[in-house]
């Protein structure tokens, strides 16, 4: 019996504490219980799921506690577009606003031709490895496109593919405007303009004429012609490299047909393309 005794009442113990325990705990998740906000379930289930952090947020999840917990837009969404905050803004009881179409545009027209590569890169197949290393850069302009595709590896639309010429091209048809490509280019030639820009500055170098034209055929020179012949006064040369407010913009197309370094792009709209389809 001492041999029971010695077993049956530490096991009985630790039972009982175990059981007061388990009863406190309950307690303590019912009193601590931290209350999720219904709403962001219900835009959770309104985004489209793409994850492509476009918002700003890390993922829909992030992006739906973002528009209830911190007052995020409720047309942050890209993907979705117009339809889906529409959809957040009925949650929220609020407005949704105008939503404006993104998409990327590559500031550069740096091809091989135009921008003669001065070494052979032997790496890391990334433009974020290579832009790490002095010299990594296989292109003569600091400020070009590096041409190893991160920017394609990242899209997760199939919008951007590397062209023969060794720029990546987007099809904007595809594009949706998540900022991917803007956020992973370690030189941060990829921009986001509205879907309808139709004349844009493809170029990313704030050096001087001379020294451009020394890297690069296709550069802005910054002569401030492109200014000069802008009847609506969109062109504006900041830091010796011409700036487009899409805003103010006509499309006239001035300013492309005068540009000496024709580094100017025009006819990438949507409304473009639908026009010459």
């Amino acid at each position: 019996m001492d041999v029971m005794h010695v077993f049956v009442t530490p096991l009985t113990l630790m039972g009982v504490m175990g059981g007061v325990f388990g009863v406190l705990l309950a307690i303590a998740s019912i009193v601590f219980r931290v209350h999720q906000d219904e709403r962001i379930g219900l835009i959770r289930a309104a985004l489209p799921g793409a994850n492509c952090g476009g918002c700003g947020y890390p993922g829909c999840d992030g992006g739906a506690s973002g528009v209830v917990t911190e007052g995020a837009a409720v047309n942050k969404c890209s993907v979705g577009g117009a339809s889906v905050a529409q959809k957040i803004a009925e949650i929220m009881g609020v407005e949704a606003g105008a939503t404006i179409p993104m998409r990327a545009f590559l500031k550069c027209k740096g091809t091989c031709e135009a921008s003669p590569r001065q070494l052979i890169y032997d790496g890391i197949n990334d433009c974020r490895s290579a832009a790490t290393i002095p010299g990594g850069s296989p292109n003569a302009c600091p400020f070009g496109c590096i041409g190893l595709g991160t920017c394609v590896s990242v899209c997760n639309f199939g919008a951007l593919t590397m062209g023969d010429d060794g720029l990546p091209k987007v099809d904007v048809k595809k594009c949706v405007g998540c900022g991917a490509c803007v956020a992973n280019c370690p030189k941060g030639i990829f921009t986001l303009v509205p879907a309808t820009a139709d004349i844009i500055v493809a170029c990313n170098s704030h050096w001087r004429g001379p020294q451009v034209k020394g890297v690069c055929s296709a550069g802005c020179i910054g002569c401030g012609i492109c200014a000069k012949v802008c009847p609506a006064g969109a062109v504006e040369v900041i830091n010796d490299l011409a700036v487009i407010d899409q805003s103010k913009c006509i499309k006239c197309g001035k300013c492309a047909q005068r540009c000496p370094a024709k580094c100017i792009k025009t006819g990438e709209s949507y409304e473009v393309i639908e026009k010459t389809a």
